[in-house]
């Protein structure tokens, strides 16, 4: 695709990400009725409205283009939107300002657009394959933090934690060993915007879905950032396992990582 039509993709998807993420938004601190999907996993009404509204304007939009999202699923094609209609439904669901609505553009393989909202932090994020990514309009870089003990990371924990490594715990345990501070916010795709806009140093999880990173990892590849798996091969954001960082700092983040493979 060209850059005028990577732009006007990215405009799409902020706009359909900031009326989702308003609509949710009704119900923060409003203690919502939750259920559970499985152990852990919270699904609300807002949840299923964003997902019902992202697919309806999406398909208005771009209809040539599926729609793969957490609560209905869907089928991919060559490009597909990939969407979490509410990132961080247990924040929510508790009154935690840590959640988001997002919104990626997954073609050939590749994280091509990018836009998170988190209505609640007063944050949005942008970006597309071969341009600039932003942080409420302005370009937005990550950090220049070369070591890693002066190194602010974040991660986070699968639902179903019953061993290792998937558990992520024990890799947690290591890594805060040689890091200045370690985060567990509780939705990736901010904390992917995080490190693109220089917050974090560097963010790794397992037992992602390609709806919690495609838009996220776009905005990080556009901020000058490294994307890879957990073992250093490229990164396959249908897969769920990805180290994000500055560059500067992946390598000795690998080292830890390999050692919980």
């Amino acid at each position: 695709m060209t850059t005028t039509e990577y732009l006007e993709l990215t405009a799409v998807a902020l706009d359909v990400a900031r009326e989702a993420a308003q609509l949710v938004n009704q119900g923060y601190r409003s203690k919502p009725a939750a259920s559970e999907k499985s152990a852990r996993d919270l699904v609300t009404e807002f949840d299923l409205a964003s997902e019902r509204l992202i697919r309806e304007r999406l398909a208005q939009a771009t209809p040539a283009i599926p729609v793969v999202a957490e609560e209905a699923g869907g089928s991919a094609g060559e490009r597909t939107w990939y969407c979490d209609p509410l990132d961080g439904t247990m924040n929510f669901v508790h009154g935690h300002p840590f959640w988001s609505v997002s919104i990626g553009l997954y073609e050939a393989g590749v994280p091509s657009v990018g836009a998170v909202v988190a209505p609640a932090l007063g944050l949005a994020w942008t970006g597309h394959r071969g341009g600039v990514s932003r942080r409420l309009g302005e370009p937005c870089a990550v950090s220049t933090t070369r070591e890693l003990g002066a190194a602010l990371v974040a991660t986070g924990f699968p639902l179903i934690r019953d061993r290792e490594p998937e558990s992520n715990l024990a890799t947690f345990v290591e890594v805060m060993q040689h890091v200045q501070g370690g985060r567990r916010c509780g939705s990736a795709a901010v904390d992917l915007c995080l490190v693109a806009d220089g917050t974090y140093d560097g963010f790794w999880e397992r037992r992602l879905n390609a709806w919690d990173v495609c838009a996220g990892a776009c905005i990080v590849l556009g901020a000058g950032g490294r994307l890879t798996s957990l073992d250093g091969s490229a990164v396959d954001v249908t897969r769920g396992h990805l180290l994000a960082t500055n560059g500067l700092i992946h390598d000795a983040m690998l080292e830890i990582l390999k050692n919980h493979a």
